[in-house]
């Protein structure tokens, strides 16, 4: 029996093509990967959908969540096995970790994209969708939650990041590595995730803001977000989660007018702790109420953060959240 598979075009740098005499990459008025078969597999049959034609910049979350409730449903009437997204790499990882959250369907859900366009020396965007395919059509590939599939590497869209501007082993999972790697002969895995987090969410309405922590930064920003009524705080603290003592009165501030503040680290290793007591410290910050998140950068704890408070306003409520 056939495998179906769902192939969702969204943009991005593995739909477009560069301009020979001027070297610009932009987008053209048609997908070339829409209407060419890459994938001659008799054992698959795939449909092939262009939901979007966007650079990765003008992603936002709400283009998201239609993304996710066009996976969900169109999984539901279809009864497709697996599904792969085409996108652009920019905004690849927070797409691929709001799927994660709010994708209600079991079925493998891949990720993928390009470092080149579809016509330069070398284009990866062709052999990214043919192991894109391979993923999702795996056995193997269920219950991990959505999956990132880039230069033979298969990876969790939690931990996954974008690490160089042009390489195209630009995808990384810096504190785990990836979970499996793609062969001629398919997907083989070696890891599996231990957690799975989903939330059902119809809109995408909180403004949530993130900023990265600097020496001698102050409270102003702090100040202003609380004036600008923002739903939420992300910050890239300093080491294992800490500031500057200039941005303690800004960060009362929000969270006595209940605006979560979540920490993460600006270093890509590691989690936050509230460990040092000194003036700033994370066990100074934790007694002002701020959240520690458990590994996620400081983009995905704000995808996280916008989905959560569509679910709750409960700071202790959001802080046992953030540790999964």
């Amino acid at each position: 029996m056939k495998k179906k598979i769902l192939l969702l075009h969204t943009g991005g740098t593995i739909s477009m093509s560069e301009d020979e005499q001027t070297g610009e990459v932009s987008p053209g008025d048609k997908n070339p990967l829409a209407s060419t078969p890459l994938v001659e597999d008799p054992t698959l049959t795939i449909d092939g959908v262009e939901l979007f034609n966007l650079p990765s910049p003008h992603i936002t979350p709400k283009h998201m969540l239609e993304l996710t409730n066009f996976i969900d449903q169109q999984v539901k009437n279809n009864t497709y096995d697996g599904v792969v997204v085409t996108h652009g790499t920019d905004t690849l990882e927070e797409t691929a970790f709001f799927l994660d959250l709010t994708v209600q369907t079991k079925v493998p859900i891949v990720i993928t994209g390009a470092m080149r366009s579809s016509n330069e020396i070398g284009s990866d965007g062709p052999y990214n969708l043919l192991s894109s395919v391979k993923v999702a059509a795996s056995k193997e590939a269920q219950g991990k939650g959505v999956l990132v599939v880039l230069n033979d590497e298969i990876h969790t869209a939690k931990n996954v990041t974008k690490t160089h501007t042009s390489n195209i082993a630009t995808f990384q999972s810096p504190q785990y590595g990836p979970i499996g790697i793609v062969t001629k002969r398919g997907a083989s895995f070696h890891h599996s995730p231990v957690t799975d987090d989903k939330y059902t969410i119809s809109s995408v309405s909180k403004n949530v803001m993130l900023l990265k922590a600097y020496a001698g930064m102050d409270s102003a920003i702090f100040y202003l977000f609380k004036q600008m009524e923002v739903d939420g705080v992300v910050i890239e603290a300093l080491g294992q989660g800490n500031l500057p003592p200039t941005t303690l009165k800004g960060i009362k501030a929000l969270t006595e007018s209940n605006i979560p503040v979540v920490l993460v680290s600006r270093c890509f290793n590691g989690i936050v702790q509230d460990i040092y007591g000194y003036e700033g410290g994370g066990r100074h910050l934790k007694q002002f109420g701020v959240i520690f998140s458990n590994g996620l950068n400081g983009q995905k704890a704000r995808i996280k953060l916008m989905v959560v408070l569509e679910t709750t306003n409960d700071i202790e409520k959001i802080q046992s959240l953030f540790l999964r």
